[in-house]
């Protein structure tokens, strides 16, 4: 039942949740649930069966979600290991395309040496790059464009 990452989206507004309904609907251990109430969640009173309305519930999972967010600085990748938003080792990212709109920029982390990963959309690649020097694959150099055309062509 573990789950990082509880969605609130998932959560019906206009309901009151008991713990053991919580948990299930934010698939976590009640005991989670019950850590949550300690730690701010409002529940509707002191009675019990403890009683969580949907609305404080999905408020609270936003706030949790939003503490969590790192905004990164275009040439910045976030790296999981050190739990900060770092440039890639010699400013150098590799691009890796998932799809034709979505791909990734992968790095190595100056401190821990880890590999580290920027998910970027490919037309708006330009707002996350900042200085990196990136190596993109020949196919997908016509998919990205850029607002410099190449110059790099036998055409006079």
């Amino acid at each position: 039942m573990k789950n990082k990452h509880s969605n609130p989206n998932l959560i019906k507004m206009h309901r009151s949740y008991t713990v053991e309904e919580a948990a299930l609907a934010c698939k976590v251990h009640k005991n989670t649930v019950r850590r949550w109430i300690k730690d701010g969640l409002r529940r509707c009173d002191n009675q019990r069966p403890t009683l969580i309305l949907g609305r404080d519930l999905r408020e609270f999972l936003k706030r949790k979600r939003a503490k969590h967010k790192t905004k990164l600085k275009p040439g910045e990748i976030y790296c999981v290991r050190c739990r900060e938003a770092r440039n890639p080792a010699e400013n150098y990212a590799e691009l890796e395309a998932s799809n034709t709109k979505i791909g990734n920029l992968l790095g190595i982390c100056p401190t821990c040496d880890s590999v580290i990963y920027r998910r970027v959309s490919l037309m708006r690649i330009s707002d996350a790059l900042g200085k990196l020097q990136v190596s993109i694959p020949e196919a997908l150099e016509p998919l990205i464009k850029g607002a410099n055309p190449s110059l790099n062509s036998d055409f006079n």
